[in-house]
């Protein structure tokens, strides 16, 4: 079973910045295929930024631009969402999931662990 924990949301400013932070721990927490997603209130969940078990893909959400990033540092078993440039817009709870495997995908229905959520606002 793998656990994840987020941490890092919090309020902050319009142009600001945050770094969400993910430990995934458990047999099997390794390597894996990571996630972040984020859903607004009466809003769908929705993909941010994937990377696969080693950094070197990753995913990010086209219409964020170069505003978020995402990578990992697999010999502390975590995983990042650096925030820049965040719009009111940005405002949701942010969740980090895992999945076995050794590719990429942005399908969030075939992510197995979730991480309870972080929340994230921004409001002038």
């Amino acid at each position: 079973q793998v656990r994840l924990l987020e941490s890092g949301g919090g309020s902050v400013q319009p142009g600001g910045s945050l770094r969400l932070s993910c430990v995934a721990s458990g047999r099997g927490a390794r390597n894996m295929i990571m996630g972040w997603f984020r859903q607004a209130p009466g809003k769908e969940r929705v993909t941010v930024a994937t990377i696969n078990w080693n950094g070197a893909t990753t995913f990010v959400q086209y219409a964020l631009g170069d505003r978020f990033s995402i990578s990992r540092a697999n010999s502390e078993n975590t995983v990042y969402l650096q925030m820049n440039k965040l719009k009111p817009e940005d405002t949701a709870t942010y969740y980090c999931a895992a999945l076995e495997g050794t590719g990429l995908t942005t399908d969030s229905t075939r992510f197995d662990y979730w991480g309870q959520g972080t929340q994230v606002t921004v409001s002038s």
